[in-house]
């Protein structure tokens, strides 16, 4: 999460074109806020456990749309490790397609809308169809980055980045883009 951090002026950027350039701010502070919350968890916690706690950290760090979608995304997957001791390659889809649905959900949008949503749906389908975690990881950062970059060639639907109707299009999302960045910063398997 440190490492997604760093990726904050890019994500500004990218947003101060689109929006209202908060997200780098919102994705800096928020993944600080999960690395700490993490730091003073104890040891007999669930992966659900962990989740519900870096989705209060994420919301709390900074107040934003963006972090009350990753909040709720990260709840809505907590839920599918409800009984779960330890994470799997499955499992990891489930949790990763709950929180795609909370953010479409949440946010009304679809693929197609030039949101998170781009890049994140395409990379759960990619590591559920994996033969294994570690090709799943590989297989999920690479369908992400197919998803950002087409999302250059569409018009913004949601959000700020909507105001600007055509002009969106030739601009890379930053949601997309941060989540690209998340799945980067994963320890493969």
């Amino acid at each position: 999460m440190t490492a997604v951090a760093g990726h904050a002026d890019e994500l500004r950027d990218l947003d101060a074109a689109l929006g209202d350039g908060d997200l780098g701010i919102t994705v800096s502070s928020g993944s600080k806020a999960v690395v700490e919350a993490i730091g003073k968890l104890g040891d007999e916690v669930t992966p659900a456990d962990i989740a519900k706690a870096c989705a209060k950290a994420f919301a709390n760090a900074n107040p934003s749309t963006m972090a009350a979608l990753v909040a709720g995304a990260l709840l809505a997957g907590s839920k599918t490790w409800a009984d779960s001791a330890d994470v799997d390659q499955a499992s990891a889809a489930d949790f990763m397609q709950a929180a795609a649905d909370s953010i479409g959900k949440r946010g009304k949008s679809e693929v197609g809308d030039k949101t998170i949503l781009d890049a994140l749906v395409p990379a759960v389908s990619a590591l559920r169809d994996a033969p294994d975690a570690a090709a799943g990881l590989s297989a999920a950062i690479a369908a992400a980055e197919r998803g950002v970059r087409e999302t250059r060639e569409l018009q913004s639907k949601r959000g700020r980045a909507s105001w600007l109707q055509e002009r969106s299009v030739g601009l890379q999302d930053p949601g997309a883009t941060a989540f690209l960045r998340f799945l980067q910063s994963w320890p493969a398997p």
